[in-house]
């Protein structure tokens, strides 16, 4: 070890003639030694020699020391010891001159942690375990030490054992020592160490951080406010980096990424915490195609080697033809039942809703064909499918069954088919047993609506056997040409920016922006991955009196809380665009983890509770007072009556 470390300490003194050639030298050299060095030392610096789950047949006749868990043990003869790396037998000896040894290893409770150390010797012939890695060889104990004792657990550690999301984040560092739990977090650390290597390594990314204590930023998502010792001033928490990287590129960096801790404050969200991770990339002189070549290269690199690989390049879809093919911004890729135009075979109908769906503007006829639909959907299923039209889309959902002779048909779908009836089955290719969901109404309504519903049908039919989506399969696609702006949900007169209010217009629309702003297309550019969006960017607007404009005259921004990102564009920002990778909910879809919690170490509840620590907590009245801050209790009697006994209540 020392002269390891005289080593080390010789090449770091070595002089060395240019600065620049050490730091870029450094690049190659890593790469050289981490292809040398592929089988981590997983005892070095600790008191063990093996870890449990690596010994094998080549180790018979050595002594080892070993540490970790119990997990099993069966009449005080044998017990199952686990660490990180997985399981080993252990013989507990039984000779009197051994009873202290067996006294430990057979008294300490489930879960406790000890030592021993033994020889490696075969398992008797009939008694190895295939399914064990290990299962070829146990060890024969000669010394033990119990390193601490484990008191009764909540719940058992094992994947199998049913237990309540809330029971595993109470004792989420129980909840650690599962094995799926260790390999999506060693998954998706090994995954990490791929991005940096691929980044920095290979295409000369500086790895920095930025601020977390920042100022509040017009639109976008809520942050989290924090006070400070200033009266009425607060930092905020940033909800991603995006100022700080574009700054960055004003300040010649060129190529930057951080794996960024992001914030925000937008209440319960089943694939969102309040603080997630973002692989968070910005590069300078670069267009929409070389982010993405530079992404689907990262995850080429970083994919885990026991999934498929990923082929590039990845398909490309246009945010208009994905809404009206899926009827979503983030389309799954991996199963048809598209959404089939078909206005034109109506034109002439005598049936009321759809003249008067196809009199108005932006009005249009679609439908969707649920395969084996009518073999598989219930009547209940039918009934939820149109109760969910009209209460969350105001929509009338028709179901059109083929068989003219099928009693579910009402009497509108019984006369669509004998209108177009055969139309219908040439344009949606249907089959004798598919069923038809028709929908009328304006364009992006009806898209959406289908949408949801292809996704509800898809998850019913998959529940009663239908093979639809490959779980293995991994489906990528970039959805490009956004809308750069949106009208204002509460006011439509009003538009507030699609992405993020930095993002540049498409050039083709740029002269848009001053006469009709709500048709011009951005240079944004999503990643969807089955289903979800795990990244976005989008080429950023480097002219300081474009992003001005865009600001102060399109979304009536404040433009002084940005003043400074607007003088350091006038201080020759170069052209830069970037991206975000959303970390947790790659990871979850890599692992098939059925939530990000479960790929986050400390995760927040649903409520966004941490229920380990119990935080948020509560904080006595004189620790606000350096802050400037009381706390306005609600008026209701009920809350009134139980914060009379808060710790932060000025009466208690």
């Amino acid at each position: 070890m020392f002269c390891w470390l005289s080593r080390l300490y010789r090449g770091l003194s070595r002089p060395t003639r240019r600065t620049t050639q050490l730091i870029w030298g450094s690049f190659s050299r890593s790469l050289v030694l981490s292809s040398q060095r592929r089988i981590p030392e997983l005892s070095s610096f600790v008191a063990r020699t093996n870890t449990c789950g690596e010994l094998r047949s080549s180790y018979l006749g050595q002594e080892v020391t070993l540490c970790g868990w119990i997990q099993y043990r069966r009449q005080n003869i044998f017990l199952v010891l686990r660490d990180f790396h997985g399981l080993v037998q252990v013989i507990i000896p039984q000779d009197e001159s051994a009873a202290s040894v067996k006294k430990i290893l057979c008294e300490a409770p489930m879960e406790s942690v000890v030592q021993v150390s033994g020889t490696v010797i075969s398992r008797p012939p009939g008694q190895e375990n295939p399914k064990m890695p290990t299962g070829e060889i146990e060890i024969k104990v000669k010394t033990a030490k119990l390193l601490n004792s484990c008191k009764k657990l909540p719940f058992e550690i094992k994947d199998f054992v049913k237990k309540t999301e809330a029971l595993r984040l109470r004792y989420r560092y129980l909840d650690l020592r599962g094995v799926q739990m260790q390999y999506n977090l060693r998954l998706r650390s090994q995954m990490v160490m791929k991005m940096r290597e691929y980044l920095c390594n290979l295409h000369g990314f500086v790895d920095i951080e930025t601020p977390t204590l920042f100022k509040r930023t017009p639109g976008g998502a809520k942050e989290f406010v924090i006070p400070s010792r200033e009266p009425g001033k607060f930092y905020s928490l940033p909800q991603s980096p995006q100022q700080f990287k574009q700054l960055l590129m004003v300040g010649g960096l060129d190529r930057y990424f951080q794996v960024a801790r992001c914030y925000r404050d937008e209440g319960s969200r089943p694939d969102r915490q309040p603080e997630f991770t973002q692989i968070d990339i910005e590069m300078s002189f670069v267009e929409q195609t070389g982010i993405q070549s530079l992404i689907e290269g990262l995850l080429q690199y970083s994919w885990p080697s026991d999934k498929d690989p990923v082929v590039v390049p990845f398909p490309c879809m246009t945010f208009a033809e994905a809404l009206a093919s899926y009827g979503t911004d983030k389309p799954d890729t991996r199963f048809g039942m598209k959404i089939v135009e078909i206005s034109d075979m109506f034109r002439n109908t005598k049936v009321g809703f759809l003249q008067d769906a196809l009199s108005k503007p932006q009005g249009t006829i679609k439908a969707i064909c649920i395969p084996e639909g009518e073999k598989y959907l219930k009547r209940k299923d039918i009934e939820s499918i149109r109760k969910f039209a009209a209460d969350h889309f105001n929509q009338e959902v028709l179901p059109i069954f083929l068989k003219t002779n099928n009693n579910w048909n009402s009497p509108v779908a019984k006369i669509i088919m004998e209108e177009q009836g055969l139309g219908l089955i040439r344009l949606l290719e249907t089959q004798e047993e598919d069923v038809v969901l028709l929908t009328a109404g304006e364009h992006k309504k009806a898209c959406s609506l289908l949408g949801k519903l292809r996704l509800e049908c898809a998850d019913l039919l998959e529940a009663r056997g239908v093979v639809l989506r490959d779980p293995a399969l991994f489906s990528f696609l970039w959805v490009v040409d956004f809308p750069l702006f949106f009208p204002k949900e509460e006011n439509p007169e009003e538009l507030e920016a699609a992405h993020h209010p930095f993002t540049a217009p498409h050039p083709s629309d740029v002269h848009l922006l001053y006469t009709e702003p709500q048709k011009v297309r951005s240079q944004h550019y999503d990643l969807v991955l089955n289903g979800s969006e795990i990244g976005g960017g989008s080429i950023r607007i480097h002219d300081a009196e474009l992003q001005h404009y865009i600001l102060a005259t399109v979304l009536k921004e404040d433009v002084k809380l940005l003043s400074h990102l607007l003088q350091a564009l006038d201080y020759g920002a170069p052209p830069h665009g970037g991206i975000a990778i959303g970390l947790d909910r790659l990871m979850c879809l890599v692992t098939g983890a059925p939530s990000i919690r479960d790929v986050i170490a400390f995760p927040k509840s649903f409520q966004g509770h941490d229920l380990m620590s119990n935080a948020p907590d509560s904080i006595p009245p004189e620790e606000l007072k350096p802050y400037h801050i009381q706390v306005s209790w609600p008026t209701d009697s009920k809350t009134e009556k139980s914060s009379l006994n808060h710790p932060c209540h000025p009466e208690s």
